[in-house]
């Protein structure tokens, strides 16, 4: 058992829920038998899962390890499902800019085994794993013990398989190589079923080593039809708890993402029309970050609150919004791009453009006329959800589908839902039959549409991924990039985000071809040491 304290994905079997001012800190051996009390109270898993309360907060546990997670012992950065899931997914694109040190390694592409975003990615996204795992195990044995019921169970259960596919899935976007290299034959990540709660489990995952990216999809997409079925729908859930609790819907609208990753265009759609009815796009595209608890459109979200969120070094609008207006409260650390700022596909009186709700303009000494967004609305207590899938997605993707199966008049419908409502006269600037020569000039506009209407949601990298080697619009690895640090005079910064003419300024970040081994993050050094099994598999070049 000495090598547990060193093994980052599976040491940590600890569900913490200081929303609910209760920490339930499961234990993973005997040789641990001293439990944290964090803030006020703690739970062994051994009674964690004998009344309906403490099960419920062991559920619970599960959103607080996705919105939260642990970087490096110094707190909450909002891994992996919160603040850092937009982040990083940011960063690694060319839609932002760069503009200080906290995001650089991700930015510029210089990081090794030992750096601590990478590492901690990992990390947190198996300490949710595996509290996934456990709270199927404990529920299960509640269930058949007649602590809950069956139909409660069910729900708790398709949560947690929920949460163990989507996990799996975005590790794979940053740790392997997309679905169609190889048709899924590389390595992919260990998936990871058993709770490690017992010395036997922990000893099973020390030796486990990398499924194919085909077999982790299949096990996504078991996990995923497994929550359709089990979940409760939206309707069942009240108030906020629509958007914030996971639900049937939720697991359907994100198997159209795991589908369109494996160009199984058929099967985005088929899951996409289920949805039909049940969501709809707000009239203004600003409504679902004011309102980010209580929209049509927004399927699932993670919730923070003014006592829990990822603090002044995670919260989305601390990191996203300038530091003037001080009303921001921002730090500045990421900007929009010029590069898509100025791509003329997104029109100049688009409303997504419209100052004050969804873009800040810097002014005064820090990064003037630069361009930051203002889709996260809440620098103060850092409130905003941070949104994991939006119907909005749902349309483009099946938009998306539609088109490359050369359907033109469903892909055209699918792409106008979203993009009309950010129209200044959608009647005279809607696209129409006449826009597109063919299906292959629609699919280029859908995947334009997608940068904007994700832009500072973190969605860019896994496009980027999926999109390596397409036959239409391939991106050939990680695009160039802004300078890093930005624009730091007025004049330059006012040059740089002038409408007009597609940017064809400095590109300071260089590009990182496919084949170069820094495409992919590396496995960390610490769970290297611990598993010999993923020691002999670390990606290439590392």
């Amino acid at each position: 058992m000495k090598n547990k304290n060193k093994f980052l994905s599976l040491w940590s079997a600890k569900i913490a829920v200081p929303v609910m001012m209760v920490a339930l800190l499961f234990v993973s051996c005997s040789e641990e038998n001293t439990i944290d009390l964090v803030p006020f109270n703690s739970v062994e898993e051994n009674i964690a899962f004998t009344t309906p309360a403490l099960i419920d907060l062991s559920v619970s546990g599960m959103y607080n390890g996705a919105q939260l997670g642990n970087f490096n012992g110094a707190g909450a950065r909002g891994y992996v499902f919160g603040a850092a899931y937009i982040q990083q997914g940011d960063n690694r694109g060319e839609d932002v800019v760069n503009l200080a040190a906290f995001y650089q390694l991700t930015y510029t592409g210089t990081y090794d085994p030992t750096t601590a975003n990478n590492v901690y990615y990992w990390a947190d996204a198996y300490r949710l794993i595996n509290r996934t795992n456990i709270v199927i195990e404990g529920v299960e044995k509640a269930v058949a013990s007649g602590i809950i019921s069956q139909a409660l169970g069910n729900d708790y259960i398709g949560q947690a398989k929920f949460f163990r596919a989507i996990t799996h899935n975005e590790l794979l976007i940053y740790f392997a190589r997309p679905f169609q290299d190889k048709n899924g034959d590389n390595p992919g990540v260990p998936y990871r079923e058993l709770p490690y709660n017992t010395a036997a489990n922990i000893e099973l995952g020390l030796a486990q080593g990398r499924n194919t990216v085909a077999e982790c999809y299949t096990k996504i997409l078991k996990d995923l039809n497994d929550a359709e079925t089990l979940l409760a729908p939206k309707s069942a859930r009240t108030g906020a708890t629509a958007i914030e609790r996971i639900t049937k819907e939720a697991a359907i609208a994100y198997k159209t993402r795991v589908y369109l990753h494996m160009r199984n265009w058929n099967n985005v759609i088929t899951e996409g029309l289920k949805l039909n009815g049940l969501y709809s796009m707000e009239d203004n595209p600003n409504t679902p970050f004011a309102s980010n608890t209580s929209n049509k459109e927004s399927i699932f979200s993670i919730a923070n609150g003014a006592t829990n969120n990822p603090g002044a070094n995670g919260a989305l609008a601390n990191m996203y919004h300038p530091p003037i207006p001080a009303a921001s409260n921002g730090r500045g650390l990421v900007a929009i791009s010029p590069i898509i700022w100025r791509d003329p596909s997104w029109l100049s009186d688009d409303k997504r453009r419209t100052e004050g709700a969804m873009v800040i303009t810097g002014i005064g000494s820090y990064y003037p006329n630069s361009k930051f967004t203002k889709k996260y609305k809440d620098g103060v207590n850092k409130t905003d959800a941070a949104p994991v899938i939006r119907y909005a997605e749902v349309a483009l993707n099946m938009a998306e589908a539609y088109a490359r199966n050369n359907d033109v008049v469903n892909g055209l419908t699918r792409l106008n839902s979203v993009r009309n409502r950010s129209l200044a006269n959608p009647t005279t600037q809607a696209f129409t039959a006449t826009s597109f020569s063919s299906n292959i000039t629609l699919l280029g506009a859908i995947l334009k549409e997608r940068r904007i209407e994700f832009l500072m949601e973190g969605r860019r990298w896994a496009d980027i991924h999926r999109l390596q080697n397409d036959p239409n619009f391939p991106v050939v690895g990680v695009p160039a990039k802004a300078a890093n640090g930005g624009f730091s005079s007025a004049s330059t910064a006012l040059a740089a985000y002038t409408l007009g003419t597609p940017y064809s300024g400095a590109l300071g970040v260089n590009a990182i071809p496919y084949d170069n081994f820094k495409f992919l993050w590396p496995i960390p050094q610490l769970e290297l040491d611990s598993n010999p099994t993923l020691r002999a598999q670390q990606n290439p070049g590392y």
